[in-house]
């Protein structure tokens, strides 16, 4: 049976998705494309411009007007590397309002199919399985514990500079799952024929090693 062309990773949020999906991409040669940094880049883009992410309409009309590209990790809004600025805490929180929007994702659907066409990609979302590729070959559903979670995503923000209690990143993560998992449109689930990773307890090799035999189809 040939390698997948599509591989979907959803999962809630501080999973590890993105860094799972990048080994992927790396050691087998997909193209990663990850779905939050677009929600992120439009969230700045927002408020950079001064709007106000309560303003469908005008939060829409910024993700039509913006160009974002992904480019070796790097996020391209109009040209300029915003990498940096939209991986903070505040990003994630601007990403969470604006993802409610479905127009907004239909924006963003839209942009990833594009990336997509032709290629081999991996794709990390809370949606990328179940609404963004449905007919992808290999489905995971990565999870853990949200202590674990929580903990992963605190030594992260750590090493960014940023400094940030356990408790202010646990009520966080319990905060996006319920925000996600209760979104009217294309809410986060484990997709149909998704296998389940649970990665709490588990170093990222071991995950890449479980992920490998889908890859190959071993048994």
């Amino acid at each position: 049976m040939p390698e997948p062309t599509i591989i979907t990773i959803d999962g809630p949020a501080g999973a590890g998705k993105s860094t799972l999906a990048k080994e992927i991409a790396k050691k087998f040669g997909y193209l990663h494309l990850d779905s939050g940094a677009l929600y992120r880049t439009i969230g700045y883009a927002c408020v950079q411009r001064g709007v106000d992410l309560s303003d469908e309409k005008k939060v829409l009309n910024v993700a039509r007007s913006i160009s974002v590209e992904l480019q070796n990790g790097k996020v391209l809004l109009n040209g300029e590397d915003v990498t940096r600025q939209i991986r903070t805490p505040e990003a994630g929180k601007w990403a969470s309002q604006v993802a409610q929007y479905p127009e907004v994702r239909e924006v963003v659907v839209q942009i990833l199919r594009k990336l997509a066409r032709g290629k081999k990609v991996v794709v990390d979302g809370r949606d990328a399985g179940s609404y963004i590729f449905p007919e992808a070959q290999l489905k995971i559903y990565l999870t853990a514990s949200s202590q674990e979670r929580a903990k992963r995503r605190l030594e992260e923000l750590k090493r960014k500079g940023f400094n940030l209690s356990y408790e202010e990143v646990l009520k966080e993560i319990v905060e996006r799952d319920r925000k996600d998992e209760n979104r009217p449109f294309a809410p986060l689930k484990v997709p149909e024929g998704a296998v389940i990773i649970d990665s709490t307890g588990k170093t990222l090799e071991e995950v890449l090693q479980e992920v490998e035999k889908l890859i190959k189809n071993d048994p």
